[in-house]
């Protein structure tokens, strides 16, 4: 518990001890599957994360109201209102809460909990219109790699690297040397975007 304060988790009943305070539930859903890459690479592991309409990646869920839902019935709600399936969540796929860091004096204060749960390959196949998240690596150094490089909501990318360690779903090894090549992409990635800020100005002072 002294760890997870440190840490800035909470556990369930903490986080809902808290009053004036609204609460955003968010979940991991993923399977196993013994499909294969290109009839080559196994895949092992489906994790599932979504594009949202911000251009960051995250996970499935979103505002709870308390007055009305438990939070894991509003979450279960926003998944029947995102994906468009019904999905069981239940109190023990609870995995930590967290204090939001609030963007404006005015903001609201928020708790927000993230959940973990395993599904069957059947039942993952029902979901549609996500993003599957590679834990393989390709020749070229692509994969995972460049999937980590790209920009993620709040603690998203923190919250998929601790569950990937947790429930040992990639090797300690392979996920170091995955963030080692992402770093390198993501720098980059930051010279083009340089490059193209620079070419944007120019067009810009010429017209």
């Amino acid at each position: 518990m002294h760890d997870q304060m440190a840490n800035g988790q909470l556990s369930r009943a903490e986080a809902l001890a808290f009053s004036g305070y609204r609460h955003a539930c968010h979940v991991m859903l993923y399977s196993d599957t013994k499909s294969l890459l290109f009839g080559r690479t196994p895949i092992k592991h489906v994790i599932l994360m979504q594009m949202r309409f911000d251009g960051l990646l995250g996970f499935p869920g979103g505002f709870v109201n308390q007055s009305q839902e438990s939070l894991e019935a509003g979450l279960c709600r926003e998944l029947q209102e995102e994906l468009g399936v019904a999905l069981s969540i239940s109190e023990d796929d609870h995995v930590d809460a967290r204090h939001a860091p609030r963007t404006a004096p005015c903001s609201p204060r928020l708790i927000t909990h993230f959940y973990v749960k395993k599904l069957t390959e059947e039942q993952i196949k029902e979901v549609l219109g996500m993003v599957r998240v590679p834990l393989y690596t390709t020749k070229n150094g692509g994969g995972l790699s460049s999937f980590l490089s790209h920009a993620f909501i709040g603690n998203a990318r923190t919250q998929l690297l601790d569950s990937l360690l947790r429930l040992r779903l990639l090797a300690p090894e392979d996920l170091h040397k995955a963030l080692k090549h992402s770093m390198k992409t993501h720098a980059h990635s930051a010279g083009d975007l340089q490059a193209a800020l620079a070419l944007t100005a120019a067009k810009r002072d010429q017209s």
